[in-house]
């Protein structure tokens, strides 16, 4: 009784990611569209560039390209389970506070930034069996136009976004952000264009804005 309970409330929670009206405005996506487009190869954040040095594996592994996850109702329940758990367990502060730098990529310990919880977050579901891939480090520009890291994952119901900002996990058109970059599906630390108006720019986590 108890599994066919779960199993009915997390049919019910995608339901409901997949129904969130489109909100997001970013140049060249289709917010009708259930998986963003990429636009060429970007330049990965230096804070990507420096974590890849400390954990070269994370970042050397070549990927298979595109590839969407079947969000089955037990890998939303990983999903939903790891963004929580990661959530509470990590108190927000920034990297200046904590390292006095602006920008350092790591994983938290107690304490981290943006992107330390969405680096933490795909370390746990890489390690549950999901596709690295599929599990996207990315950069966008919040509600507030400053510089922010999420974790963007590829699955049959669409982009779905790990945020450190909240518990519900929204498909990438109902976050309000506007997307810029994230990791390539083809791996090997590379970084992809998520708007068609970006040729060479570079932004930093935290820090910049538009």
């Amino acid at each position: 009784m108890m599994k066919a309970t779960l199993i009915a409330l997390a049919s019910l929670a995608i339901a409901s990611v997949t129904a969130i009206p489109a909100g997001a405005a970013t140049p060249g996506q289709n917010s009708g569209a259930a998986n963003m487009e990429v636009f060429g190869d970007a330049r990965a954040p230096i804070g990507y560039v420096q974590f890849c040095s400390q954990y070269p594996a994370e970042c050397n592994a070549a990927g298979r390209g595109r590839t969407y996850m079947p969000l089955t109702n037990e890998r939303w329940a990983e999903l939903d389970g790891i963004n929580r758990h990661i959530n509470a367990a990590v108190a927000p502060v920034t990297d200046l506070e904590l390292y006095g730098r602006e920008e350092l990529w790591t994983y938290p310990n107690r304490y981290g930034d943006c992107e330390d919880y969405a680096l933490l977050k795909r370390h746990m579901l890489i390690r549950r069996g999901w596709a690295p891939e599929s599990l996207l480090m990315t950069v966008v520009w919040d509600e507030n136009g400053d510089g922010h890291a999420v974790l963007t994952v590829t699955t049959s119901e669409g982009d779905m976004v790990l945020d450190n900002k909240r518990d519900d996990i929204l498909r990438w058109q109902s976050t309000g952000y506007t997307f810029e970059k994230r990791q390539s599906t083809q791996g090997r630390g590379r970084w992809v264009w998520l708007r068609g108006d970006r040729p060479g720019a570079m932004i930093g986590v935290g820090s910049t804005r538009r």
